[in-house]
């Protein structure tokens, strides 16, 4: 169980910089400027998630 007294303390997944989950409308960001940063990143195709690759016997349905 989480004592909630204690601030949950993380890194900012932009820029690293520490940061508290507690009172932060920008979390897990640091900050809007960083949060910002990171939906660009995506609307810009920076990131992308790996996909699997479909089985042969699916592709060959496919055809």
């Amino acid at each position: 169980m989480t004592d909630h007294a204690t601030p949950l303390i993380l890194n900012c997944r932009r820029c690293g910089q520490v940061t508290t989950w507690q009172n932060n409308p920008s979390r897990p960001f640091c900050s809007e400027r960083c949060k910002l940063i990171d939906l660009g990143a995506w609307a810009s195709e920076q990131y992308t998630i790996p996909l699997a690759e479909a089985p042969a016997h699916i592709e060959a349905e496919n055809d």
